[in-house]
């Protein structure tokens, strides 16, 4: 694993900043990145609203924020660049991003098998506190279980994802390696991942409360903030940087 440093609970904010300056020095690829991800919201609420199925949709939006992150992945290099006093292009951070495809394949898969584990105990839920009209009183068991076995499936995903990715984009790393770093970074740093979670849950849900049009700019956001966050928290220095070309 890779060491970690302990920064202070103004450090959610500043990465923040330091994304959103990212994201109004390299407008082009952000919106281009940004649009992608609104059309893919888009054709997903479209296809469950034509096939009238609510569970659809809410199954294939909780798949899509675990998916999210990858599509980030090819914005980190726009924020590398930037950091190194180059001009990002979307070409480049195309390349970057299909040199880690694999190891992004890797990362899929695993977030793959924790949504269908999540669907799996949603359904044991369901099986094991049955919600009858008019029983306030199981009502709130269900929403109580419910969240509890959502809030274990989430802490692990983002525990994962946190910094593995940005990690993967940087360095010659394997995606194992890099998922234990940002475990290891995010329960030594507790208090202020949570607060960093908090954040990105507050954003993605305006994004999505506009209709997924705020999507298009939160989401490359995130990304941009994303990557100062691994910065500042992981130290990466020993292994080789990883090339765009």
């Amino acid at each position: 694993m890779a060491p970690c440093r302990e920064p202070g609970y103004d450090a959610p904010w500043r990465w923040l900043r330091l994304g959103w300056a990212d994201l109004r020095r390299a407008p082009g690829p952000s919106l281009v990145l940004g649009a992608v991800v609104l059309l893919v919201s888009l054709g997903v609420s479209a296809l469950a609203w034509r096939l009238g199925r609510f569970a659809l949709l809410a199954a294939l939006l909780s798949g899509f924020v675990f998916i999210a992150p990858l599509l980030a992945t090819a914005l980190y290099g726009v924020s590398r660049d930037l950091a190194e006093g180059r001009r990002p292009g979307l070409r480049a951070s195309l390349r970057l991003a299909r040199r880690v495809v694999g190891e992004a394949a890797v990362f899929a898969l695993v977030q793959l098998v924790i949504l269908l584990l999540w669907s799996r105990a949603g359904m044991m839920v369901s099986a094991f506190v049955p919600v009858h009209e008019g029983d306030t009183r199981a009502l709130l068991e269900f929403l109580l279980f419910g969240s509890l076995a959502g809030s274990v499936f989430a802490a692990f995903t983002f525990a994962v994802a946190a910094f593995s990715l940005p990690m993967v984009a940087d360095r010659e790393v394997d995606m194992i390696t890099a998922g234990l770093s940002s475990v290891n970074a995010v329960l030594r740093n507790k208090g202020v991942t949570l607060l960093w979670a908090a954040l990105i849950v507050v954003l993605t849900a305006l994004g999505f409360a506009t209709a997924f049009l705020g999507l298009a700019v939160v989401m490359p956001w995130l990304a941009y903030a994303a990557w100062h966050a691994y910065r500042e928290v992981v130290d990466a220095s020993a292994w080789p940087r990883r090339e765009q070309a």
